[in-house]
């Protein structure tokens, strides 16, 4: 009889312990506060999707941690990005939002990229933030056939070679045979939209996001101050449904391969959207709980009111997606790499 209670007690204890260990490897975020390290400033898109997510992505991921945003600009996501790969612990208790075209450091050999992309478990996107070239409508370029012909090409405006209002004009330069002149030394794009307004500029490329989100794209539009001329998501956007993407404008125009595959990896940050990764030395388990509890957040009434509200459309990719774009981004061959060089080189 003693026996029989001694294995009994035994065998409890052993399933006590058995269902406590599964209990914590199942719930390991229970009493833990996630960081996300957005690499940029306040205000912004990355910003305000890091502070929707930290508000709702707790009630996903089972033990229901706290979430907390650390803004972490400088050097274009580079300071964000190599702390998370090389200094924070990799317990998958700090995400990463960097810059979109993070990708671009490593593909160019930037000596400050301290990471390998490839190598970032990668949680998925909120967004999309393709990009959209317009034109102001009382200048001579109505479309790209008529910049084409132009004795003098158009005058677009940038902050810098890594800016969407210097990328587009050169993507569409590659597919098209256009040629552009990019002005750049604005320092934002309220600066370039002045520019614009005064008659400076006679074009512009910005994000579909800030085109349809923000001033004085709204009222532009509205009074029909602006036509557009090209677009570069994979699909025309259902809000510009008569703008040619670049990828059409490729079989327009019959492309070289070269200039596609520079064309496609110049537009990637735009397909890349806000992206959201983990610690490369995290653990599987833990990065399947944190895309699972990412997919349903995105589909949460209130994360969707809010994000209505602040104008953005959630336009999601998967964490699987997001590795691919990311990984194939960054295996280029040399000539493409060269050409990009070139074109950034100014």
């Amino acid at each position: 009889m003693r026996s029989v209670t001694t294995l009994t007690w035994a065998g409890v204890y052993c399933l006590t312990t058995l269902f406590s260990t599964a209990w914590a490897q199942v719930r390991p975020y229970e009493g833990k506060t996630i960081r996300i390290v957005v690499g940029a400033g306040s205000g912004g898109t990355y910003d305000i999707w890091a502070r929707i997510l930290s508000r709702h992505m707790g009630k996903y991921i089972p033990g229901n941690p706290n979430f907390i945003v650390q803004l972490m600009p400088g050097a274009s996501s580079l300071v964000a990005t190599n702390y998370v790969y090389n200094v924070a612990n990799q317990d998958g208790q700090t995400l990463l939002i960097p810059n979109s075209n993070i990708y671009m450091e490593q593909l160019l050999g930037s000596p400050e990229a301290k990471f390998d992309l490839r190598n970032f478990p990668w949680i998925g996107a909120q967004m999309k933030d393709q990009l959209v070239l317009f034109a102001r409508a009382d200048s001579p370029y109505k479309s790209l056939d008529h910049i084409l012909k132009a004795p003098e090409p158009p005058k677009c405006g940038a902050s810098g070679v890594g800016s969407s209002g210097y990328l587009l004009p050169k993507i569409v330069e590659e597919v098209t045979g256009a040629k552009f002149s990019i002005i750049l030394g604005y320092q934002g794009g309220k600066e370039s939209d002045l520019a614009v307004e005064r008659g400076e500029l006679h074009c512009k490329g910005t994000t579909l996001t800030a085109y349809f989100a923000r001033e004085p794209y709204i009222s532009w539009r509205k009074k029909s101050f602006v036509l557009d001329l090209a677009q570069t998501p994979n699909k025309r956007d259902s809000k510009l449904p008569d703008t040619p993407t670049i990828y059409e404008l490729m079989e327009r125009y019959k492309t070289p391969d070269l200039n596609r595959r520079v064309a496609r990896v110049l537009a990637a940050g735009g397909e890349l959207g806000n992206p959201l990764a983990v610690g490369p030395g995290v653990s599987p388990e833990k990065v399947k709980i944190l895309r699972e509890g990412f997919a349903k957040t995105l589909k949460d009434p209130e994360v969707i009111a809010e994000t209505a509200k602040a104008r953005i459309d959630i336009d999601a990719s998967t964490g699987e997606d997001t590795q691919n774009i990311m990984s194939s981004s960054v295996d280029e061959p040399k000539e493409v790499v060269d050409r990009i060089r070139a074109i950034l080189r100014n």
